[in-house]
């Protein structure tokens, strides 16, 4: 079964590790360790940066125990038998959200795409030939990321990026 531990340091590196930045055209605004306030205004990890505490150990932990509860364990990554499959999942739910991650898994796996990693999912995942998953799935992510930079042009600054972030996990 894949473990949370060695997805969530590649997840960290994929998001440039534990820093509070703010990148023009983004649309999560300040963002720490790749959790955006605009989308997660009451994460506990702000009270620690709104008060210039980043050196805290607590804030680390928080940002792992946030990563776990509402990304890994949503995506049942314990029962995932393929550990590249268990992060490739991992990183692009972070990257895009969920629902998103989860709806492109089940257009490779030709299932029908809910949006929801239920157990006829991973039984799915697990039964499907990893490789090929990570390559289809890999071509579905670019389609993805060229679909949003074709509905707004201000986001073709970020696409080398995801399309590296992409292949990387091909690798």
């Amino acid at each position: 079964m894949a473990e949370f531990e060695p997805a969530y340091e590649e997840m960290i590196r994929n998001e440039g590790g534990y820093i509070l930045h703010n990148v023009p055209g983004d649309r999560g605004g300040d963002t720490y360790a790749g959790i955006a306030r605009r989308y997660n205004p009451h994460w506990s990890g702000w009270q620690y940066i709104d008060n210039d505490d980043l050196q805290n150990p607590a804030l680390s932990d928080s940002v792992k125990a946030f990563y776990r509860d509402q990304f890994w364990r949503r995506l049942r990554g314990d029962e995932i038998t393929d550990q590249r499959i268990a992060e490739t999942l991992f990183d692009f739910a972070v990257n895009a959200g969920l629902g998103t991650a989860v709806k492109l898994a089940q257009n490779v796996l030709e299932t029908h795409p809910d949006g929801i990693l239920g157990p006829i999912t991973v039984g799915k995942l697990n039964a499907y030939p990893a490789q090929e998953f990570l390559y289809r799935y890999a071509m579905a992510k670019v389609a993805r990321y060229a679909e949003i930079v074709n509905r707004d042009g201000s986001q073709s600054k970020f696409l080398l990026g995801w399309i590296n972030r992409t292949l990387k996990g091909v690798a």
